[in-house]
């Protein structure tokens, strides 16, 4: 079984844990007795750990082995699914995002590192995005069926249908990811400090680093409110906030399978400046009141336009340092979730404020801009 597709196994149990909560945050706010506000804590419990461990785990897996690291992370992250499903209590339920956060950042991050080490630079950015189409395929697995779960059998019931998948995929990653090739060598705090050296002492990091936490923060900050604000509209529950943040995903999926096409057709900073402006219209659309379908629309070409832009990013990043792409993915991956942990927040406060129309008007600008400004910054630095 080749590499990508063992990583493709890992890659989508990892996506399915974190995106299949978005849908089902009104009915465990519900259960538990907390505001909406309140549970989207939840994702930022998972976000912030998987950022803040990513120091961590990027030395770990440029030293001891990317492999191994992957099939261990995986493991521990189905024991937290599993918890998740029998949670008595907010905090328990706390206690395994936590948990699943700081495994999962051995997972997605890894693999990239692990294809570019084992990858050509001509077919890189084609292998990652395949890849990549496994995390996405996750989420909108996660978004669609996880509402549907959700609403016939309980919130509990999505959590043990992700640790069976979780399971699953276990079984072939133990099975067919090989490690036994890797060489292992002594983990050492000075050599985790001179693969940071290496990276930080290319300044084109900084603005990768800048833009993808930019990407997290502004692109996935609205996902824990869409359920909340279809309700507000009359729309529906976690079904219709399933539906339409799948759009998000098939917009990804529509992505890779054109990637190879666009790249030769645009140029990847073309690819970012059209990104960011498709999904910064796209959100602006979404403010106007309308049901799922629509919003599972634009939720497509704001889904597409995202990965125009982080396929890009992600390709620039393999080459920062390439004796430390552990370390590399590792900030980059802390970066992306460090934008998603601190989303949620932002997004809470602003809609609290000034209602869910306004906090998709600014996300919509924000996302724009943030195209328009990176792919000239990075054109020039690079």
């Amino acid at each position: 079984m080749g590499l990508i597709l063992v990583l493709c196994f890992a890659a989508f149990a990892g996506s399915i844990s974190y995106r299949s909560f978005d849908p089902i945050i009104t009915l465990v706010a519900g259960d538990f007795g907390v505001s909406v506000r309140h549970a989207a804590l939840l994702v930022s419990a998972y976000g912030l750990p998987y950022a803040a461990m990513q120091p961590v785990l990027g030395p770990i897996g440029d030293a001891y082995s990317k492999a191994r690291l992957i099939k261990i992370c995986l493991a521990i992250l189905t024991v937290s699914v599993a918890l998740a499903s029998v949670a008595p209590d907010y905090a328990t339920l706390m206690v395994s995002r936590v948990i699943a956060g700081v495994v999962s950042g051995g997972i997605f991050p890894v693999g990239l590192a692990l294809i570019g080490d084992r990858t050509a630079l001509a077919e890189r950015q084609v292998a990652a995005s395949r890849f990549l189409i496994a995390s996405i395929l996750g989420q909108m697995f996660g978004a669609t069926v996880s509402g549907v779960i959700a609403a016939y059998f309980g919130w509990r019931a999505v959590f043990a249908v992700v640790t069976a998948i979780s399971i699953v995929s276990c079984a072939f990653v133990f099975r067919y990811l090989d490690s036994k090739s890797d060489t292992a060598r002594r983990i050492t705090l000075a050599g985790a400090i001179d693969g940071y050296r290496a990276v930080l002492s290319n300044r084109s990091s900084y603005i990768v680093f800048a833009a993808v936490f930019g990407e997290g923060m502004c692109f996935f900050c609205v996902f824990p409110f869409v359920g909340a604000m279809l309700i507000e509209r009359g729309s529906g529950g976690p079904i219709a906030a399933g539906i339409a943040l799948a759009g998000f995903a098939v917009g990804g999926v529509i992505y890779g399978s054109v990637v190879r096409y666009m790249i030769s057709g645009l140029g990847q900073w073309n690819m970012m400046r059209a990104g960011g402006l498709m999904a910064g219209l796209s959100y602006l659309a979404i403010a106007v009141p309308m049901g799922p379908i629509g919003v599972a629309l634009f939720f497509m070409i704001a889904g597409f336009g995202f990965y125009m832009m982080h396929n890009t990013l992600q390709t620039q990043a393999t080459e920062l340092a390439p004796r430390a792409r552990g370390s590399t993915f590792a900030l980059f991956s802390a970066a992306l979730f460090l934008g998603q942990g601190i989303g949620p927040i932002f997004a809470g406060v602003t809609s609290n404020i000034m209602g869910f129309q306004a906090l998709f008007v600014l996300t919509g600008v924000l996302v724009g801009a943030l195209g328009l400004v990176a792919a000239p910054l990075l054109k020039r630095w690079i």
